[in-house]
């Protein structure tokens, strides 16, 4: 079972990384700094050394949200699944929900469910959790508004080609440490994960930090799904929530930098899908006459509010299955659950978004019917 749940771990940390691929580099590719796959090569070495950085988002999730003596491996796998699921089938859509509350979601509705409500410390989610959740995106967008506002102040009486290739020149860093900032934070959750699943095996003692191979492992797993690409999402942060030009998307990669980098040194687990979509929106009212689709964030917003309750609730009906009837009830879940990911695989094939199109449109849509072949009707 140990095994099983770290196999299941570094799944999930292969969604994450697909999954948030646009946090980093979507603003980039969309202002055509950055090629769509030279973007995704970049963001996913860099999500590999950012790993190495910090642990302190790890030890929150070992050893903060849940009492790690009442929590078993079955828990955790149970938990996993609830969060794999719910970052495919948003990624199916092309929203850009959190992977990190869909991993706490997950983990806390098992333990709750496998443990009782004793198992989980609500006052830590609370302080380290939910609170960042609110809190990051208002700063970060906050920020990333002011600083497009003062970069098209500052660049008024300047030539646009010029300042379209400097800020250019600019994203091209501003990206690549975001990209640096969410391998910090974003590794560290399944780090955080399978040193849980080490210490309620007595693999580890408690306390303990994550081992080097489980740092390497997390890593190099968020790195491979960042290079896949995540084009579904890429689009909709790209296109969909407000028109980009170069300065707004510097603007918003150094205020998601500043943020996650600073929550991940005081180990604030906090999403960094939100902390992104803040400072895109931000600098895109921070620039006059921008086209801010209020529509798309909202139901940005609603899947923030909805993912951490539903992780949980897949988490707890996994939990009690696996609770109930053991390594059998283990093998359904694990069944159930590669049957339903791979039905959303098959789903996304209808209306395949790649580096090709992804700046194309801003909304991502599943079709019915397969696409028409080349010499057929449509």
């Amino acid at each position: 079972m140990v095994a099983v749940v770290i196999v299941t771990a570094l799944a999930f940390d292969f969604t994450n990384g697909f999954h948030d691929t646009a946090n980093a580099m979507a603003t980039s590719i969309a202002t055509g700094a950055l090629t769509p796959r030279t973007a995704v090569l970049v963001s996913g070495i860099l999500n590999i050394v950012g790993a190495f950085l910090s642990t302190e988002v790890a030890k929150t999730i070992s050893g903060g949200i849940v009492d790690d003596s009442l929590v078993t491996p079955g828990m955790i796998f149970a938990g996993l699944v609830g969060a794999i699921l719910w970052n495919l089938l948003t990624w199916l859509v092309g929203l850009p929900s959190s992977s990190s509350h869909a991993l706490f979601g997950g983990l806390i509705g098992a333990v709750w469910v496998g443990a009782g409500s004793h198992g989980v410390h609500f006052d830590k989610v609370v302080e380290k959790v939910l609170i960042p959740a609110v809190a990051s995106p208002v700063v970060a967008g906050v920020a990333a508004l002011l600083a497009t506002y003062l970069a098209y102040r500052l660049t008024d009486r300047a030539r646009k080609k010029s300042v379209t290739k400097g800020f250019r020149a600019g994203q091209i860093a501003s990206a690549s440490l975001v990209s640096l900032a969410h391998g910090t934070n974003d590794a560290q959750k399944t780090m955080g994960v399978i040193t849980l699943t080490l210490i309620s095996t007595g693999a580890l003692g408690h306390d303990a930090g994550p081992p080097l191979w489980v740092i390497a492992s997390a890593g190099l797993a968020i790195g491979l799904g960042t290079y896949l690409g995540g084009w579904r999402i890429i689009r909709t942060m790209g296109k969909g929530l407000t028109e980009i030009q170069s300065p707004q998307g510097f603007a918003a990669e150094t205020a998601s930098t500043t943020v996650i980098l600073t929550s991940a040194h005081l180990g604030f687990a906090l999403s960094t899908t939100q902390v992104a979509s803040g400072s895109i929106l931000g600098a895109g009212l921070g620039r006059r006459l921008a086209e801010v689709r209020w529509g798309v964030a909202g139901r940005m917003v609603i899947a923030w509010m909805v993912t951490l309750p539903a992780a949980a609730l897949v988490g707890g009906v996994s939990a009690s299955v696996v609770t109930n009837g053991g390594n059998i009830g283990a093998a359904v879940v694990a069944l159930i659950g590669a049957a339903l990911a791979g039905g959303i695989v098959f789903l996304s094939r209808r209306n395949p978004v790649d580096a090709k199109n992804v700046n194309d449109a801003h909304e991502v849509t599943i079709r019915n019917e397969p696409p028409a072949k080349v010499g057929t009707a449509a």
